[in-house]
């Protein structure tokens, strides 16, 4: 299975948003799910990454978009590792 580390995703929320629940209102999306997504059990899709990247919510440049949302992490034993 894999997992991603969405702590480059977090940081920027904060310097930009000030929060996460701003930044699932952005999405239009619960707080709720936006944590399961960020618990890798559920998936961004292709437009909530889309609107994510927008200059109103976290500016993202097209080419750092991987670098946010698609930074693998290992998990061995069932332990995470970045």
């Amino acid at each position: 299975m894999i997992f991603f580390n969405y702590d480059k995703v977090r940081g920027r929320i904060k310097e930009k948003l000030k929060n996460e629940s701003t930044f699932a209102e952005k999405l239009g999306i619960s707080q709720v799910s936006l944590s399961s997504k960020f618990n890798n059990k559920s998936d961004f899709t292709a437009s909530e990454i889309s609107r994510a990247t927008d200059k109103d919510v976290l500016d993202i440049p097209v080419n750092e978009i991987g670098e946010y949302f698609f930074t693998k992490e290992l998990e061995l034993n069932s332990r995470k590792i970045k």
